[in-house]
């Protein structure tokens, strides 16, 4: 594989996870491991598994884990960090298991870095076992749509989130914390025809919004709850 803006930024991002990110840890987590009920004893696989945050949580409750990635560095700081877990270099969109291999696969804030996500979905799909389930967190379309992100007022006041050509998929250069990589933005509607064309069911569907509790003692994160920026999905296979 081709060097990728992924393998230019991968110490960046294993500094940014290994920081901690709230989206992660208190927003999304916790929604993520409710979608994929008892996993003791699942074979799992984590489509996009970075440096293996996810895998090895899952691996701590007792699943059988194995990590997919195409980044070279990732793959390699997954490996250092769990020994004893799997974990394979390779993009979503030619998976290298066999069909019907796994009880749950996890797509964890991957598909907005693929640019052949009807490929990358159908791959999930097909590695699925028969009642199996694809977990998915995302984006939320109008996020990965701003053009400039929160409308403030004179005093830095955040007003409304503005958004533009939301029907209108399309690449979109990101940079935070060092990393520099391209988001793709896609309306929901190309993201919910690619699940079902790919034969698969929705039985969970939530925009996570942060517990009051936590808003309460970091009150920044209001504005999180005013406007969701992601989706947690549960996508089951018959």
């Amino acid at each position: 594989m081709p060097e990728s803006d992924w393998d230019r930024s991968a110490e960046a991002w294993i500094r940014f996870v290994d920081e901690g990110d709230p989206n992660r840890d208190v927003l999304l987590d916790p929604v993520m491991l409710a979608a994929a009920g008892d996993v003791r004893g699942a074979r799992i696989c984590d489509v996009g598994c970075g440096e293996g945050r996810f895998c090895r949580k899952l691996a701590r409750m007792g699943a059988s884990v194995t990590g997919a990635d195409p980044t070279r560095a990732l793959i390699r700081a997954a490996k250092q960090r769990d020994p004893s877990g799997e974990y394979v270099r390779s993009g979503a969109e030619s998976l290298p298991f066999r069909s019907e291999s796994f009880h749950l696969v996890v797509s964890y804030l991957n598909l907005i870095d693929i640019e052949d996500y009807n490929l990358a979905i159908c791959e999930m799909a097909r590695i699925l076992k028969p009642d199996g389930a694809l977990i998915v967190a995302n984006l939320n379309g109008h996020a990965t749509a701003s053009m400039t992100g929160w409308t403030k007022n004179d005093s830095g006041e955040k007003l409304y989130f503005a958004i533009d050509r939301y029907l209108e998929p399309r690449g979109v250069n990101v940079s935070w914390c060092g990393i520099n990589v391209v988001n793709y933005h896609r309306p929901l509607t190309d993201y919910m025809n690619a699940f079902l064309g790919a034969g698969l069911r929705l039985d969970f569907f939530e925009e996570p919004a942060y517990p009051d509790e936590y808003v309460r003692t970091h009150p920044d994160f209001n504005y999180d709850n005013r406007v969701p920026f992601f989706v947690v999905m549960r996508w089951s296979k018959p």
